[in-house]
């Protein structure tokens, strides 16, 4: 389907994501970041405006977005901008599938998900028990029995091994501080025949209305997850703003 944004929607995407450069991030800043141990695998330099100065394959990992802007996440336009309903007719999980919905913030693609997979169940990860404060209570308002939360750490989703049938997410993966640690977490999580969905603005394309760090290339991405022991197997770029890319597990790691 045809971009159809007019120069409004993209003067409000815009103006959004300037607000959101501006809201301090919650639980991993830059001063928090250069605490930790240096690990490997990551490099500490200057922080960049949006950026934390933690780097990974030479990508400054971005600020984490606040739960004091999870307003954002809901607003009226998001739809008709980012066609979200066409990426959840691309996700396709079977009617029985776990699907843990990674960086899920206030239950946007949650409960959509839910709705999918009647017989199945979605797990909320995220690292704000702020967001899951959201979900849990639209959880309880909709009388949804096949959602949980779970509270993950920085460096460790915490999902089962094994047991993970997709994981999704959705702009999420740009702002994750352990990204390797993460991605290793998710690999192990993941069913004989399980799939990671990334969404995530396309950082190849400079009309994207969005601030660097919070883009990502195919070649970027496909190298991280590749690091994880994850194999790119579908691109597709039928969304107006972002690139939905398919990995799999490529074997032992």
């Amino acid at each position: 389907m045809p971009d159809t944004r007019g120069p409004a929607s993209v003067k409000r995407l815009r103006a959004a994501i300037l607000v959101l450069a501006c809201t301090p991030a919650l639980l991993s800043g830059a001063a928090l970041l250069a605490q930790e141990p240096l690990q490997g695998h990551y490099e500490i330099r200057e922080a960049s405006r949006d950026g934390t100065g933690r780097f990974y394959m030479g990508r400054e990992i971005a600020r984490v977005m606040g739960h004091l802007a999870a307003g954002w996440l809901e607003r009226p336009t998001r739809e008709q901008e980012e066609r979200t309903d066409l990426l959840l007719q691309m996700l396709d999980p079977a009617p029985d599938d776990i699907v843990a919905d990674l960086g899920a913030g206030t239950g946007y693609f949650t409960f959509p998900l839910a709705r999918r997979v009647p017989q199945g169940r979605v797990i909320a990860v995220d690292i704000q028990p702020e967001m899951l404060a959201i979900i849990e209570r639209r959880r309880a308002d909709a009388d949804v029995t096949n959602v949980e939360t779970l509270l993950a750490a920085e460096c460790d989703p915490g999902m089962p091994p094994g047991t993970v049938d997709l994981v999704l997410m959705v702009d999420a993966y740009h702002e994750f501080s352990c990204p390797r640690e993460v991605m290793l977490g998710i690999a192990r999580s993941l069913a004989p025949n399980g799939r990671v969905m990334l969404v995530e603005y396309r950082g190849e394309d400079q009309s994207v209305p969005i601030k660097r760090l919070h883009k990502m290339t195919v070649a970027q991405a496909t190298r991280e997850m590749e690091a994880a022991g994850l194999k790119l197997v579908a691109l597709d770029d039928r969304l107006p703003l972002q690139h939905v890319m398919t990995f799999r597990r490529s074997g032992p790691r």
